[in-house]
């Protein structure tokens, strides 16, 4: 065995997969806002809300990197 490939648990291994989950979802969302907002007449109240949508997935994104990656000082 390996000492470098660390054994995850079934908890990590779900918090592994729902941050990736969070992460496309969040690229999604930028493309969506990208998009729109290069129309003739952007839907200000769309993006407004595709924005609070991002920074939501954002916040929960750190809170799961903050468990998944725990902060060491060396």
């Amino acid at each position: 065995m390996n000492d470098d490939d660390p054994i995850l648990s079934e908890a990590e291994k779900a918090l592994h997969a729902r941050l990736k989950e969070l992460l496309q979802e969040h690229a999604d969302l930028e493309a969506s806002i990208e998009a729109l907002g290069c129309m003739p007449i952007p839907d200000q109240l769309m993006i407004a809300r595709l924005k609070r949508k991002k920074l939501s997935l954002r916040d929960e994104i750190v809170k799961i990197e903050a468990i998944v990656l725990p902060d060491i000082i060396a």
